[in-house]
């Protein structure tokens, strides 16, 4: 059990239950689980991707999630109930509770990439070596083994993983991270589910073992 946004309790007895309620007697308090070192820019997937990914994406920890448009995202996924913020937080609620944490990541959506690489990732992530996309490479690129955990947990200092839709980034948006200061990461030449290459990289990024 615990407060959302605050204390969480690794124990609690159920002392009293009636047709109405429930009286819970909670045992000594700890503070919410640390964060994840990454956060998230996520090419907005299919919508049951996206219901799927969800709850997840909040049990893994990260603190923000930017959902973004792409090339290769279809127009009417923006239309989709999933993206509701009632719905939404639903579902990230769910993925708190498997994992025992209280605290929800802030999710946003952007829906021009351009601008936001270019105008925004600046200030929110000024160290360039903390900008990494991902993308299937023919020839795959080694993952690196450098300790983030310290370094990214410093105020200022978190990861940004940017994931592309399912078949990946078109070569111009891939020049656009180039240009912010992105550096390529890959998990091999198959071209992965969009939930399958999250969870990998998050748990990855959880390891210390994602940097540039």
């Amino acid at each position: 059990m615990g407060e959302l946004g605050g204390e969480r309790f690794d124990s609690a007895v159920l002392v009293d239950v009636s047709a109405q309620s429930c009286t819970a007697r909670l045992g000594p308090p700890s503070p919410p689980l640390s964060r994840n070192p990454a956060d998230l820019l996520l090419a907005l997937p299919r919508p049951k991707c996206l219901r799927r990914l969800l709850p997840q994406i909040a049990a893994l920890g990260p603190a923000r999630v930017f959902v973004t448009a792409a090339e290769k995202v279809e127009k009417a996924y923006w239309g989709a109930t999933a993206l509701e913020p009632g719905e939404c937080r639903e579902r990230l609620m769910d993925g708190l509770c498997q994992s025992g944490d209280t605290i929800l990541p802030e999710i946003r959506i952007v829906r021009r990439l351009k601008p936001f690489v270019q105008d925004e990732i600046p200030s929110l992530y000024p160290d360039p070596r903390s900008r990494l996309i991902a993308h299937p490479e023919k020839s795959p690129l080694p993952l690196p083994h450098h300790d983030w955990r310290a370094s990214a947990a410093a105020p200022g200092r978190p990861l940004l993983i940017a994931v592309g839709p399912e078949g990946g980034w078109s070569e111009f948006e891939i020049g656009l991270f180039g240009d912010a200061g992105f550096s390529r990461i890959s998990l091999g030449e198959r071209t992965l589910r969009t939930d399958t290459a999250v969870v990998a990289l998050l748990s990855l990024a959880a390891e210390g073992r994602l940097t540039a």
